[in-house]
């Protein structure tokens, strides 16, 4: 069975040249042209079994051939995966650009929040629902004013700021849609399985192929073979000589129309889903895809290096006046004139197409696209309209073409059984303990919510800390008599570093070294001196100057020794207030004494430096001759190093003092 998978996947047939006007060769699996073998052993996939990963990212523009699943030494490679976005990827590159899209950066609020994430084609409705107009993808850094860094804060803000503005009740009416839009049996991708191929390779079509009648049918399978096309045979395609747009040879084939606008770029192309048949080099056929009519347009219409549209700015905060944004307000103009009248120029076209994919984000840029207005073309309720259920690139026609190819390909997948059921489990553990957290949420949030007994100790506790700091005594007395306040109240929380270390209003005052505070404490609020912190020491022992440890001994000395217990607060012995104070003043005299003999020092040391200057200048006078310089001579001397312009300025400034100095004579 391995060789015949091995030629399967091999065979012309599934090579789909794509080769429009200017784009580069690539080869693909396509839906439309599958081997009759192939489609007599198809089987749709159980939907209970996941499905396995897809390698559905986006590819570089001069579109390199690859191969849908990697192999190295006859083992599969297992994609990368996000597990934020429960999404995966084919290789780390890709998942780099992941993580800078807006996609994975909201659900990285959304997870910040306690929220449920989203997926892509949930967050693209979101964003389609701002006011504002997005440049381009995020899934592409870009050097043009289009793409900046603004563009996408601007467009995670808006949406942020719209979704808090929603309240309650639609947060939870989103969550209910969001739920509806995720149930089962409506993935993007619609899964079938072979005989030919072995059991853990899997083929993948988009749903959004399916008409919506084709999807209500039970029988995929036999859609699937409908849709088989003959491919057209290679003839030269007329021209139209009014403008150069190649019309196809028939038009019995169906057709899709696709389009994408987005930061003042758009790309539309219309595509015929039969293939034609061409021939290369070897002479062995090659499928060609047919490119009925294709058209871009660009023009500038966002502010560099913000993002959003000129129109969305004005309406936020005002009209600005300047020639840039007279400029983008002509181009959002003349841009909705260029697609509007090319979309009635291919009125027909559009018409006999089976289905319309649009990539459309802002309201702005749907309102250009679905208006209303008169002739329009496009409309909203149109059940043929379809989203890319793939991140998208800025439009152009390289990236409508990359579009078309991954929509009509076949999504081939080997991967582990085993490996990808423990990928599920761990998601469904993952899922389960966030269900659990959120369960306790609550009981958490009810336990951290503060008493009103310990909101009026944390109040009690802040302002007798700021009259202590501030050595109101007198004031912090108050304090504790008005709100009957115990002498030795607690500070809270305890648990602080803070008040950890004083505890007291008393162990406070000593580590501050407030004696006044300190002395009002223990002689007329009866603090206990003996009350220890959680280190085991007492107030004492946090003082740090003499007159801190003095204001303890004159407490002993005026409360007396029965009042508490002095030796256990390790308070020496009582000192009376007289004693205090003569020690006191005795220091500060002794200080006033110091500083006087060292101010005298210093003017002696300065005397005896400004001496020694002036003999050395009567010396050097003396030397030269005592010659007096003139006044030109001083100038000069005065003016080295000057330049010519400074010069001038302290000459002109000479000359006015001069006059000043004449009119004040007078």
């Amino acid at each position: 069975m391995s060789n015949n998978a091995e030629e399967l996947l091999k065979r012309p047939m599934y090579g789909m040249k794509i080769v429009p006007v200017g784009l580069s060769t690539l080869t693909m699996s396509v839906v439309f042209d599958l081997p009759q073998e192939l489609l007599v052993t198809l089987h749709l996939k159980d939907p209970t079994i996941a499905p396995p990963p897809v390698d559905n990212a986006p590819q570089t523009s001069k579109y390199a051939p690859e191969k849908d699943v990697e192999r190295s030494g006859g083992e599969t490679k297992l994609s990368t995966t996000c597990q934020l976005c429960r999404t995966f990827f084919p290789n780390v590159q890709e998942q780099r650009l992941h993580v800078k899209s807006d996609w994975h950066n909201y659900n990285l609020k959304q997870k910040v929040r306690g929220a449920q994430f989203v997926t892509e084609i949930e967050f693209e409705k979101l964003v389609d629902e701002l006011d504002e107009s997005i440049s381009g993808s995020g899934s592409e850094s870009s050097e043009s004013e289009a793409d900046g860094e603004g563009a996408k804060e601007s467009t995670l803000s808006a949406l942020l700021k719209k979704q808090a503005k929603l309240g309650h009740m639609g947060e939870e009416e989103d969550v209910k849609h969001k739920e509806r839009k995720r149930g089962p049996g409506k993935p993007p991708l619609i899964w079938f399985s072979t005989n030919l191929l072995p059991t853990n390779t899997s083929l993948g079509i988009y749903r959004a192929l399916f008409t919506n009648s084709e999807q209500e049918q039970p029988d995929t399978v036999d859609i699937v073979c409908k849709k088989q096309l003959r491919p057209v045979p290679a003839k030269p395609p007329p021209t139209d000589g009014s403008n150069g747009v190649p019309l196809p040879s028939t038009m019995t084939s169906p057709q899709i129309f696709l389009c994408m606008i987005g930061g003042g770029h758009f790309a539309g192309m219309i595509v015929s889903l039969a293939p034609k048949l061409g021939k290369q080099s070897a002479g062995t056929e090659l499928r060609q895809a047919l490119v009925i009519a294709h058209k871009t347009f660009h023009r500038y219409t966002t502010r560099r290096k913000q993002g959003g549209a000129q129109s969305s700015n004005d309406s936020a905060k005002g009209a600005a006046h300047s020639a840039g944004s007279s400029l983008r307000r002509y181009n959002e103009v003349a841009l909705e004139q260029e697609i509007r009248a090319l979309l009635a120029q291919w009125k027909d076209l559009i018409g006999a197409s089976q289905l319309i994919f649009v990539r459309a984000s802002g309201s702005s840029n749907r309102r250009i696209l679905f208006g209303p207005y008169e002739n329009q073309v496009l409309r909203q309720n149109d059940p043929r309209n379809r989203t890319f259920p793939f991140s998208t690139r800025r439009a152009t026609q390289a990236e409508l073409m990359r579009a078309f190819v991954e929509i009509t390909r076949v999504k081939v997948s080997e991967v582990d059984e085993a490996a990808l059921a423990m990928v599920a489990a761990a998601a469904a553990q993952s899922e389960a303990d966030r269900a659990v957290s959120q369960a306790k949420a609550p009981t958490l949030q009810a336990k951290a919510q503060p008493t009103k007994d310990e909101e009026a100790a944390n109040l009690h506790t802040m302002q007798l800390q700021a009259l202590i700091r501030r050595s109101k005594a007198p004031a912090l007395l108050s304090y504790l008599e008005t709100h009957s306040l115990s002498p030795n109240f607690i500070f809270y929380p305890p648990s602080t570093q803070a008040n950890h270390h004083a505890p007291t209003p008393l162990h406070l005052a000593s580590s501050i070294n407030s004696p006044a505070v300190v002395l009002a404490l223990l002689t007329k609020a009866k603090v206990d001196p003996s009350v220890v912190n959680k280190e085991g020491k007492p107030a004492f022992d946090l003082a740090g100057n003499r007159a801190t440890r003095d204001a303890f001994r004159v407490a002993r000395s005026e409360l007396g020794e029965g009042t508490w217990s002095w030796n256990a607060a390790h308070i020496p012995a009582p000192l009376s207030k007289a004693e205090a104070d003569k020690r006191e003043e005795s220091e500060r005299a002794e200080a006033g004494k110091a500083e006087l003999e060292r101010r005298k020092a210093e003017e002696d040391r300065l005397r005896s430096e400004a001496g020694v200057v002036d003999n050395g200048s009567k010396k050097a006078g003396r030397g030269l001759g005592a010659v007096e310089k003139t006044a030109e001579e001083r100038r000069e001397e005065d003016g080295r190093g000057m330049t010519p312009q400074m010069r001038m300025m302290v000459e002109r400034e000479r000359r006015a003092r001069a006059a000043e100095a004449r009119l004040g004579r007078r």
